[in-house]
């Protein structure tokens, strides 16, 4: 970068424009380019015979309408826009061939544009301004982070067989919800906090038991009957464990557990919960040989702590993640960044909006910057077999034990991947999440971690307490 107050002037030897590089804060340049009128007038003149040939205008015949009609009608439109993409051109050019890191896109300064006039072609000075990525250094090896081991005691395995055999029982319809043993079917309807549905949103059914949200939730249900609507917020409707489960089951993020959703209640029901019997065993785990109620209960501790084993190692990787976000030390044009919020993007905001956002929107770039550069650095890739795998495990995480009652479950699981392979969206999503993933994997072989003792009530406190 050049030192402040410098300038310097770039000139493409195939044609007449040059640009010219101006240091004018930290972190900070504006580029002055300089097109002549040989630069662009070819390309606008071919432009506008282009526009000639199918331009439909009343009382001539396609590709028939005089070369003035169509210059007078709509010239200085095709004028504008031949200037404006050989500028663009010229700019892309010098960034690439500077190699300069920029964030976003460069920024016009837009009360230094021309006036361009289609009958009076000339040179013109277009001025934008960018924003350079910083220069930074990341220390892995020095973070610290304690390793959360969650004990599992008789009163939690105690709730997951009730869980199952009631998940497993024989259903009743009551008229209304009684207590906190009933079951609902209802049906999620993303929504805004009033309750009015959010157009496009997400829309599926599921059914829960009322004691499965929150406490001062379930409340909200006693007396309610098919139909009637009852509108949450997930992340205080549900504890940790239940939230896990249904934001997954939404396909949501954790981040996105702050939404709100209309409940509607389909049916009402009441369980007669499944004796604890060979019959249960099988249903619960199909792929295993359970004879006893005593395996049963293993089967179940043993998931638990597969659960809180990996909630315990994504808390390490929030730890990472802050430890990297707070120690890494890195300048930002943050003047530059917050005109570029209110002016750049696809949204425009007010000076008092791009200044409440900004403080997000910087660790937000922050972390795109140490997360490239470590996936670079350790040379971390996403392969098609990745995205196989990561569709498989979710649909196998989505149908639970269910899954062995599919009959040819490879085949099954081949197809699915297959499809969703072909979604775009999951495809960016699962990439996305899988390159951090493996990234943090990395990074965890350099982490010092000591060992903590701590309850499932404790630890669901940190797991619901932290946000990026």
């Amino acid at each position: 970068m050049p030192p402040l107050n410098t300038t310097l002037t770039y000139k493409n030897s195939n044609i007449m424009a040059t640009v010219k590089r101006t240091n004018i804060a930290p972190l900070n340049d504006k580029l002055t380019v300089t097109i002549a009128k040989e630069d662009y007038i070819k390309g606008f003149e071919t432009s506008l015979k282009k526009y000639s040939k199918t331009a439909n205008i009343p009382g001539f015949r396609k590709g028939m309408v005089p070369a003035g009609l169509i210059k007078k009608m709509y010239g200085q439109s095709v004028f504008q826009d031949e200037v404006i993409k050989t500028v663009e051109n010229e700019m892309n050019q010098y960034i690439a061939k500077e190699k300069i890191e920029i964030f976003a896109q460069p920024l016009p300064v837009t009360n230094e544009f021309p006036a361009m006039d289609v009958n009076n072609p000339s040179d013109y000075d277009f001025s934008f301004e960018v924003g350079l990525k910083p220069a930074f250094t990341i220390d892995t090896k020095g973070i610290k982070a304690t390793k959360y081991k969650i004990e599992v005691t008789n009163d939690m395995l105690t709730a997951e067989v009730e869980r199952l055999q009631v998940r497993n029982g024989n259903m009743t319809e009551p008229e209304a919800v009684e207590s906190e043993e009933n079951v609902l079917n209802v049906t999620f309807t993303e929504a805004d906090k009033s309750g009015v549905v959010v157009e496009g949103g997400i829309t599926k059914d599921n059914s829960l038991l009322i004691k499965y949200f929150a406490e001062k939730t379930r409340k909200q249900f006693i007396g309610k009957k098919n139909g009637d609507v009852v509108t949450i917020q997930l992340s205080k409707a549900f504890e940790a464990k239940e939230l896990d489960i249904i934001i997954g089951d939404l396909g949501l993020t954790k981040e996105e557990g702050e939404k709100f959703f209309n409940l509607t209640i389909t049916k009402v029901g009441a369980v007669e919960k499944a004796p604890l019997d060979e019959t249960l065993f099988t249903v619960t785990y199909p792929n295993q040989t359970i004879t006893s109620e005593a395996e049963f209960k293993e089967a179940i501790k043993k998931d638990i702590e597969g659960y809180y084993d990996q909630q315990s190692r994504n808390q390490i990787h929030d730890q990472i993640y802050h430890a990297l976000i707070d120690n890494t030390k890195m300048d930002f044009p943050a003047d530059f960044l917050k005109r570029w919020l209110q002016n750049g993007g696809e949204k425009q905001r007010t000076t008092e909006e791009a200044e409440k956002e900004y403080p997000v929107f910087q660790d937000q770039l922050k972390w795109t910057l140490i997360s490239t550069q470590l996936i670079a650095d350790h040379k971390i890739e996403v392969v098609a077999d990745d995205l196989k795998a990561f569709a498989k495990q979710q649909l196998m995480s989505y149908m639970g034990g269910q899954l062995g009652a599919l009959g040819d479950n490879d085949q099954w699981l081949e197809d699915y991947a297959a499809r969703m392979m072909q979604d775009r969206k999951f495809v960016e999503d699962s990439y996305h999440r899988i390159s951090t993933d493996k990234l943090f994997q990395a990074i965890e072989g350099d982490v010092t971690t000591k060992e903590e003792k701590i309850s499932a009530e404790k630890f669901a406190e940190k797991l619901q307490n932290h946000h990026h």
